[in-house]
């Protein structure tokens, strides 16, 4: 049946065959040369099939090539074990326990490489009481780890040396179609493992492609499942998302399935709000450019901003119980992310560099006397300058302070001492010594 629509669709002259179970497509339907692979990925693959072995570029790489995207990783999946890709490969290190992985390394580039791997059969699956896999680590034939993968057009097979594409779940087609569907029942495979909600409405918004129905469909009412998931594991996948170069498209889907209650507790609060929600979607907008410019992103900078308004709340509730600013804020951004790091596990490393960029905003407003050139020789100034721009372009501050500073940082030093406001701030008395009488010190000394 599958041949014959191939046939219909491309015409009788291209040779689209059946391999087992798998429909092979050759490079004359899908135009997809093995130029377009990275180079060491083609080594990895060239050197596995002359020791004998099965390998081909699997997932997102053959996905991304398909949609004339220039994919970020290639990873290749064989028939060796781990033990026998390191013994092709003098360069290459063996990572993981439960899953146990090969880097192959040439200069710069590592790729991923994997053994095939099978689905576990119910009977002999460990899950949890919310049917959460908790081991999936069997070997297995190609067949059974395109069975294991998640949406059907993760599941292809790229043989750089032949230049065919196996599919086993008519992957090819649903990315003709632009549709993101899932292979199996959605709703066990969901069970199996939550984050592929996430996983669903992050590549349905990245890719551009429209989730299929019985796909997008348990998702609302499954969602719950997702408080089952590790808080690392919710991390990584929320940082993914955020890093996607799509994270503003990501976010908008995961209101629109009501997917985003729980993972950032903020954004339950702050996109309601017309203030906050402008302030993250800069932010959001900022990361995304960044990354499509190929310039350098810091999580804890985003992260920094999706807590900014909690903090600012937080801050303000214990100002106005009559706490000192500084002090104040101090508590604000603790609180914050003792509450944040309960549900999404953000590193500590993230921290300090998230409260000192917070902790110089209130300095941005002292534009007197020597402040302004204390605060150009701090380390973090510029991550917190752009931070700055973000309150300021949100409508949070006035305009006027990011143009003063945009210049003053520029600026020759006579024009910066034309810049300098009248220092308004109260100065902090010294503490005069107490003058001694030295006659009561010698009045006080024993007589010898």
């Amino acid at each position: 049946m599958i041949k014959k629509l191939f046939k219909r669709v491309f015409g009788k002259k291209n040779k689209v065959r059946s391999h087992g179970s798998a429909t092979v497509i050759p490079f004359d339907v899908h135009n997809v040369g093995r130029e377009g692979v990275m180079h060491s990925a083609r080594r990895v693959t060239d050197g596995l099939q002359a020791a004998g072995f099965k390998a081909f570029v699997v997932g997102g790489a053959v996905r991304d090539l398909l949609l004339g995207r220039q994919p970020k990783d290639f990873d290749v999946a064989t028939d060796a074990t781990p033990e026998e890709v390191r013994r092709v490969f003098r360069r290459s290190r063996i990572i993981g326990r439960r899953f146990r992985l090969v880097h192959v390394m040439f200069g710069e580039e590592t790729v991923e490489t994997s053994t095939f791997r099978r689905m576990i059969e119910a009977e002999d699956a460990q899950t949890d009481e919310h049917g959460r896999l908790l081991r999936d680590n069997e070997f297995g034939d190609q067949e059974q780890d395109a069975a294991r993968r998640d949406f059907t057009a993760n599941a292809l097979f790229y043989d750089p040396t032949t230049q065919e594409i196996f599919d086993y779940h008519h992957g090819y087609e649903d990315i003709r179609a632009n549709t993101l569907r899932m292979i199996g029942d959605p709703e066990v495979r969901y069970r199996e493992d939550p984050v592929r909600m996430l996983r669903a409405v992050r590549l349905s918004a990245k890719l551009g492609m429209k989730l299929d129905e019985a796909t997008a469909a348990p998702i609302f009412k499954m969602k719950g499942l997702l408080a089952n998931v590790p808080e690392a594991r919710m991390f990584d996948e929320m940082l993914k998302l955020l890093l996607s170069g799509h994270s503003l498209e990501c976010v908008t889907k995961l209101r629109e399935m009501d997917l985003h209650h729980g993972m950032l507790p903020m954004l339950d609060v702050i996109l309601e709000q017309p203030l906050g929600e402008k302030f993250v979607t800069l932010a959001l907008k900022n990361t995304d450019q960044r990354i499509r410019e190929d310039k350098s992103t810091n999580p804890a900078f985003l992260f920094a901003c999706l807590l900014w308004h909690e903090v600012l709340a937080a801050w303000q509730v214990k100002q106005d119980a009559g706490e000192k600013p500084i002090g104040a804020l101090h508590e604000a951004m603790d609180e914050v992310l003792d509450r944040q790091r309960a549900q999404l596990a953000i590193p500590r490393r993230y921290d300090t560099i998230m409260k000192e960029m917070w902790l110089l905003q209130p300095r941005f407003e002292q534009r007197g006397g020597q402040r302004p050139m204390r605060l150009l020789g701090v380390p973090r100034f510029r991550a917190a300058y752009d931070f700055l721009l973000l309150r300021c372009e949100s409508g949070e501050l006035d305009i006027e302070l990011g143009q003063w500073w945009g210049e003053f940082q520029d600026a020759s030093e006579d024009r910066r001492a034309e810049m300098l406001m009248p220092d308004m701030e109260p100065k902090k008395k010294r503490r005069r010594k107490k003058k001694i009488d030295l006659s009561e010190v010698q009045a006080e000394l024993p007589i010898n």
